[in-house]
């Protein structure tokens, strides 16, 4: 689930929203207005200190120039700023830096911990959302920060005295940058832009909206028929879509007498979903009977006419292009959302992340694993079989079993939180260690499928919110519960451990992921059932492999959906409808088809993160192939000295990062080569 808090500054500041040295179009900056009033001022700063580093001084001048307005005051009052506020001592220098850091770390933790207050009433289980719930949870406390910043001179004394690096600078000069220069550069990328607070609270607000509307999008699995009318789920399954969707269908393959019956059924949902088909009158709601095959509803066993879901699920897509598209004219060097979450938030391009998908997802390498899978399930693969889960050690094991351990363990949110430090000495840290990081952990029922949201000040705490039944935590809930940990941990040692504030976090969201996930699949471990399977490591290659060529096509529909609404900016809502669902089948029949067949299926446009999580889904697939790299690193070392090794290195870029934490940098070809080991190994011995 998507992690929240990769580093709240980057909310508040527009973090590495525009590279330095640009200015907003919609105001005239000193750097346009009088460009000798630039080189006066450094003129002056050389005249008045002898030992002047005078590229570090070029850069702050300059971009400051290109960020100050004319509201800000004169040309001559643009220069004294810059005699007065320029710190040229080394010495005094680090003494602002570190008084910046302190003040910032309270400022953003305190803003943190009003807005975990304000959507509270939409995140977490227990009561009705009322309107005033939702309007102020979509209100954003740090909307007018970076005004208010600005207005002050605080942000011209950072940038003045910290300027920023673009990420080619980054990459380049990184690699011999002590970690105080590291800090330097990332208060630096504070301060790039100037987005108007209405702006940013438009986009909270949509952000606000979406989050409410997959909260709240449950499909009743008892009130689900077959075509012959009978009830194949248990009473009271309530599942959401699509994490609830997709995890029970996975469950369904240790199912051997009606698992497939219900995977098709479950497969139709989500078209029906997809496709605005779905009767509107069952999305949350068990009081009718669906049989979502011919998509008749029925009331008291009376068919009833029930009207299809109108294009809600577009219009909250539309409002949010909307929303983060007006960013845009403040941000002219990454002026579209899609390059402010490739080149600013992942410090990946888009064309190096498209490019290494579609190499990935066209290996030769996919049909060799999907002739295993096809090999092990005994029949030909179904479009469903893209979440085929028989490469986790858990598949064999029934869930109801699982569900009864789980249950038993963790009757509510306390009891799980009351475990975290145990959880985390099987995992190997010490008894010490594991009680440091588990008390720093707070768990809440979830009203949606959960996530992770991390501390922002030292001596907050993480939150981990989870959807706990009344009958206790089932294994889907656990299992998910774990992957959220992971989160946690992270954000946790990224925080409380590392050395500059500044530097707190990981480089980007693929960086968290990869911790969850390598803590999910270690949920068996953790419930006390060790596996003694040879094969082991093969399957969990086969695994993250089959996983990525899920969820890549799936990043790849996303980008897609973008560079179209980007091309067409006014479509209406059943227009994005009807390219959103051409763009799936277009990808999934150039690379899925071929594979897993049905030509046209639209299925990989279910997730629900392409509405309250736009542009996130790339980093699920990065997350896997940094997971995998980083397994391979794991092996045979300490697990938890390791972790907390890697995930004190901070913000660094996210090569330098990876180089540092497993060797290497992050490529597919380690999976690709490990691929076909794997397939043969368990070939050889039948498995």
């Amino acid at each position: 689930m998507k992690y929240l808090t990769c580093l709240w500054l980057g909310m508040f500041m527009c973090a590495a929203c525009a590279d330095p040295g640009v200015s907003n179009k919609n105001a005239i900056s000193m750097g346009k207005k009088d460009e000798k009033i630039v080189a006066q001022t450094l003129d002056s700063l050389q005249a008045r200190y002898a030992e002047l580093d005078v590229e570090r001084a070029r850069k702050g001048v300059h971009q400051a120039a290109a960020l100050w307005y004319e509201h800000d005051g004169s040309a001559a009052d643009f220069m004294a700023f810059c005699l007065d506020n320029y710190v040229n001592d080394e010495r005094e220098r680090e003494a602002l830096f570190h008084d910046l850091s302190d003040k910032f770390e309270l400022v953003f933790g305190h803003f943190h911990h009003i807005d975990v207050g304000l959507t509270a009433p939409l995140q977490e289980a227990g009561g009705e959302v009322h309107k005033i719930d939702m309007d102020m949870g979509g209100y954003n406390v740090a909307a007018h920060f970076n005004d208010d910043m600005y207005s002050s001179k605080v942000a011209f004394t950072v940038i003045l005295n910290f300027p920023a690096y673009t990420l080619a600078e980054k990459q380049q000069l990184g690699a011999n940058w002590s970690r105080l220069q590291w800090g330097y550069a990332r208060l630096g990328d504070s301060f790039t832009s100037r987005v108007p607070a209405q702006v940013q609270q438009d986009v909270s607000t949509a952000n606000s909206l979406a989050e409410t509307y997959i909260s709240d999008y449950n499909i009743a699995m008892d009130a689900l028929r077959n075509e012959e009318g009978q009830q194949l789920f248990p009473d009271g399954m309530k599942l959401i879509s699509h994490w609830g969707l997709r995890d029970e269908l996975k469950s369904n393959y240790a199912d051997a007498a009606r698992g497939l019956e219900k995977q098709r059924l479950i497969y139709t949902v989500m078209k029906r979903i997809v496709t605005q088909e779905i009767p509107e009158r069952v999305i949350n709601n068990g009081a009718v009977t669906w049989k979502p095959i011919s998509n008749k509803v029925y009331e008291k066993d009376a068919e009833i006419q029930a009207s299809a879901e109108p294009d809600t699920r577009y219009k909250i897509f539309v409002n949010n292009f909307k929303a983060m598209s007006a960013i845009d004219p403040y941000t002219p060097s990454l002026p579209t959302a899609i390059e402010r979450a490739f080149d600013g938030d992942m410090e990946f391009s888009k064309e190096e992340v498209k490019a290494m998908f579609t190499t990935f997802i066209s290996s030769p390498q996919v049909k060799q694993v999907a002739a295993l899978v096809a090999k092990r399930l005994g029949r030909p693969l179904e479009p469903f079989d893209i979440w085929y889960d028989g490469f986790k050690s858990r598949s064999g094991i029934p869930e109801d079993a699982l569900t009864a351990k789980t249950r038993k363990l963790y009757p509510d949110a306390k009891a799980l939180e009351r475990d975290l430090a145990n959880l985390l000495r099987r995992l190997g840290f010490t008894g010490t260690e594991a009680q440091r990081i588990g008390d720093k952990i707070q768990v809440d029922a979830a009203r949606g499928s959960g996530h992770a949201w991390g501390a922002v000040m030292k001596g907050d705490k993480a939150r981990l919110r989870t959807r706990i039944p009344e009958a206790g935590m089932d294994y889907k809930g656990y299992n998910i519960a774990v992957h959220e940990f992971g989160h946690n941990v992270e954000q946790t040692i990224s925080l409380y451990d590392v050395d500059y504030y500044m530097m707190n976090g990981v480089p980007n969201t693929a960086f968290t992921e990869a911790l969850a996930f390598i803590f999910q699949k270690r949920d068996l471990e953790l419930l006390g059932m060790k596996e003694n399977n040879p094969h082991k490591q093969a399957l969990e290659t086969l695994d993250i492999f089959w996983g990525c060529y899920e969820i890549m096509g799936v990043a790849l529909v996303d980008i897609a959906t973008w560079e179209w609404l980007y091309a067409h900016p006014q479509a209406t809502p059943a227009q994005l409808k009807e390219n959103v669902l051409r763009i799936a089948r277009e990808i999934w029949d150039t690379h899925y088809a071929p594979v897993l067949g049905e030509p046209g299926s639209p299925v990989l446009s279910i997730y629900s993160h392409m509405l309250n999580s736009p542009l996130y889904l790339a980093n699920y697939p990065m997350g896997h192939l940094i997971e995998f790299q980083l397994e391979a690193h794991l092996r045979g070392k300490p697990f938890a000295t390791e972790i907390s090794r890697i995930y004190k290195l901070g913000r660094l870029v996210p090569q330098a990062w990876m180089k540092q934490a497993a060797g290497q940098e992050v490529h597919i070809e380690p999976m690709l080569d490990a691929v076909g080991e794997a397939v043969k190994q368990l070939t050889v011995n039948n498995e």
